[in-house]
């Protein structure tokens, strides 16, 4: 993933985040969200409720998904348990950030019910 790219002065970003496979696309994907999320590695600071547009590729899809969506939670460096620093966007509710959420979840299907830890719970 590339680090972001601010831009104006109102917490403005874009991101861009490659996911090589379904198992790293259901640790970071989050269906319990309003509208879907997914988690965002970045060691750039963020405060919930700023605005990132997502582009994003699935696995070996030249296509990429633009998702506009808000900081819903903020992962700091050394937090508890070991988890990756980052942020939890959740979607916004435009066509293509639900397209992309209809997406995800095809991609992948019946992982959605596991129990496997993720990046997010």
């Amino acid at each position: 993933m590339s680090e972001p790219q601010v831009t104006s002065g109102n917490r403005r970003s874009v991101l861009s985040l490659a996911v090589s496979s379904k198992s790293v696309l259901y640790a970071a994907y989050m269906p319990f969200l309003k509208g879907g999320g997914i988690f965002l590695p970045t060691n750039r600071v963020y405060k919930i409720g700023d605005e990132v547009f997502l582009l994003l590729q699935l696995m070996d899809d030249p296509a990429k998904l633009p998702i506009q969506g808000t900081v819903a939670w903020v992962t700091p460096p050394d937090a508890q348990g070991g988890k990756q620093q980052g942020i939890g966007l959740r979607f916004g509710e435009d066509d293509s950030s639900k397209a992309a959420r209809a997406k995800i979840e095809s991609v992948i299907g019946t992982h959605l019910a596991s129990s496997r830890q993720t990046h997010t719970l």
